[in-house]
């Protein structure tokens, strides 16, 4: 096949540009911008554009289907040239479904915890040499791309994120893969750009819910309630598997999960990571691993990239950097740190900088998402703010929503960085939540000082 991508740039679009190019399709693709590490990898395949921009002329009709991603505007002259021609066009979702319509699809979603529980189910399947298809949201150890499709292989693992499809396809992905296995972890209003209302975000689970093939299966969450109510009120003929968290222990900075072998010291730490251990088991052991091999596998999985991943360590502290942003997320990050090192300062780093996080009415969704931490740090810029063209956020909005007085606000990249660099670190965990860059902070020079 002949398929063309319309912004291959994008950390799931160039995967799976990779992933057909590896299955011997005929790639080619276009993008405005493509930043790195996305840049050397298409390249390295010969697939990275010899131009940047949009050029109508790439579109012809020997081509078999054209992918759009989300960076793409409706206005893409590549787009529209597709349309002239009566391609065919695909959203990222719609066409992985195209790719796995005659396979078993497991879909692991929910506001949180789904990236984790999706690393979780392929590490213990690569660990007992189980090949499957899958689309995992981020880069795994063993795993050379983010995305794998085959036409031999019965499973596809999916991660099913509930943000739009497309430019042109307003549909949540996770409304597109039609599961037969599917897995829901947690409901925190998020995306509220696209779902205004608390109640507008819960409809899209029940949606994907109701979507579960019939006779298939939805392991649960039983422990957030809004999950709970959506699965148990839903009407559809499927098997209805809850979960909830293991018994687990933490002596001396190790965390010992409970088996029926006795306690197994595990590489992940906090309450949602042994609750994502959980949902995992039982979808692997849907997929035919028995819960001894799944504890063998699982004891050395090591963590989802980006999530709360280990950058530095000296003598008597430790730095972690994670992915958290939104106000379920930095919760749990934050209290799962500090039940793992109790008797060590706890300095917690959010960086605020996605469009919900900048909204005054969804900033009260931060109370006490930093209580855990012994110094609490919000780092924003202004200018981000109107980038978005969105109203000022004060830092007094941002204080009186965290309700933590003593909160330590910064709105400057090197006033935040001259912070971190003039810190003492003597018996501290330092914990970077952030789905950007924290303004530019150089990690590399960063962990090098953390380690003196």
């Amino acid at each position: 096949m002949q398929i063309h991508f319309i912004a291959i740039g994008g950390s799931a679009m160039h995967n799976l540009a990779l992933a057909l190019h590896h299955k011997g399709y005929t790639i080619t693709g276009s993008d405005d911008v493509i930043f790195e590490p996305s840049r050397s990898r298409l390249d390295d395949k010969g697939l990275l554009p010899e131009t940047f921009g949009w050029f109508p002329e790439k579109i012809h009709a020997g081509l078999d289907a054209v992918i759009l991603g989300m960076h793409a505007k409706a206005d893409n002259p590549e787009l529209l040239k597709a349309k002239e021609l009566g391609l065919t066009i695909y959203s990222y979702p719609e066409f992985l479904y195209e790719q796995s319509k005659n396979k078993t699809r497991v879909v692991i979603g929910g506001s949180h915890g789904k990236t984790t529980i999706t690393s979780m189910i392929l590490h213990v399947l690569n660990y007992h040499n189980k090949p499957v298809d899958y689309m995992v949201g981020a880069q795994l150890d063993g795993f050379d791309r983010m995305v794998h499709l085959t036409e031999e292989n019965d499973f596809i693992v999916l991660e099913g994120d509930e943000y739009l499809s497309s430019p042109i396809d307003r549909r949540p992905k996770f409304h597109l893969y039609k599961p037969n296995i599917a897995l829901l972890s947690g409901i925190a209003w998020d995306h509220i750009n696209v779902f205004p209302t608390f109640e507008n975000y819960v409809e899209q689970f029940q949606i994907f819910v109701d979507s579960i093939v019939k006779g298939g299966s939805i392991t649960y969450n039983e422990e957030d309630p809004e999950v709970k109510k959506i699965v148990e009120a839903s009407g559809n003929a499927i098997r209805k598997l809850p979960y909830r968290t293991p018994a687990y222990s933490v002596e001396n900075g190790q965390t010992l999960l409970e088996t029926p072998e006795g306690p197994m010291p595990i590489e992940v730490f906090g309450k949602h990571n042994l609750s994502n251990l959980a949902g995992a088991k039982w979808i692997c052991q849907n997929m035919g691993v028995d819960e001894d091999d799944f504890y063998e596998a699982i004891a050395t999985f090591t963590g989802a990239s980006k999530r709360l991943e280990k950058i530095a360590e000296n003598k008597t502290s430790v730095a972690y950097k994670d992915f958290a942003h939104s106000p379920s997320k930095v919760a749990a990050t934050t209290n799962a740190v500090k039940e793992q090192y109790p008797d060590r300062k706890l300095i917690a780093c959010l960086e605020l900088h996605t469009y919900s996080s900048f909204n005054a009415e969804f900033l009260k969704e931060y109370k006490g998402a930093l209580n855990a931490a012994d110094q609490a740090v919000v780092f924003y810029l202004p200018e981000s703010v109107k980038i978005k063209k969105l109203k000022e956020v004060t830092p007094k909005q941002i204080s009186d929503a965290f309700e933590r007085d003593d909160l330590q606000i910064f709105t400057d990249a090197a006033s935040f960085q001259k912070f971190l660099f003039d810190q003492k670190f003597d018996n501290s965990i330092l914990l970077l939540m952030s789905s950007g860059n924290y303004g530019g902070l150089n990690l590399n020079e960063f962990t090098k000082h953390f380690t003196r």
